[in-house]
């Protein structure tokens, strides 16, 4: 009988090790989902490149989805003096009729994505504008 109380008291305790196991786990990934998030927020601009061939530019984050905040979509135009060149234009997400405050996005639909240079012309575009 002493036997098999100790072993409950046993059984008892570790049960709560496992739960608080449990606790402090799901305490370090929130932590570090948390972290990672707030990395992503501080980080400069972004680009999202569509199977669609849209191409999207903006504040990226990763956790919980993808969301593309304060974006941008990137527009190709035909030149009006010369119809063989492009030229490229960044129209504001907000000022479109649909006007979201987040892009999400579904993975599938993504080809690439990735940090702007600094110096790259987007970018630099996107800093003259006091972005």
């Amino acid at each position: 009988m002493l036997v098999l109380l100790i072993f409950k008291i046993l059984k008892d305790m570790m049960s709560k090790k496992n739960i608080a196991l449990a606790i402090v786990i799901v305490l370090v990934v929130a932590g570090v989902a948390f972290l990672i998030n707030k990395k992503n927020r501080e980080q400069g601009y972004s680009v999202v490149y569509l199977t669609s061939g849209e191409v999207y530019v903006g504040k990226l984050t990763t956790i919980p989805d993808l969301q593309l905040r304060d974006s941008y979509i990137l527009q190709v135009t035909k030149d009006e003096k010369d119809p063989t060149k492009n030229n490229f234009q960044l129209q504001p997400i907000k000022d479109a009729l649909w006007a979201p405050k987040v892009l999400h996005f579904v993975k599938d639909n993504i080809v690439f994505y990735g940090p702007l240079m600094s110096n790259s012309k987007i970018a630099e575009t996107l800093a003259a504008q006091g972005k």
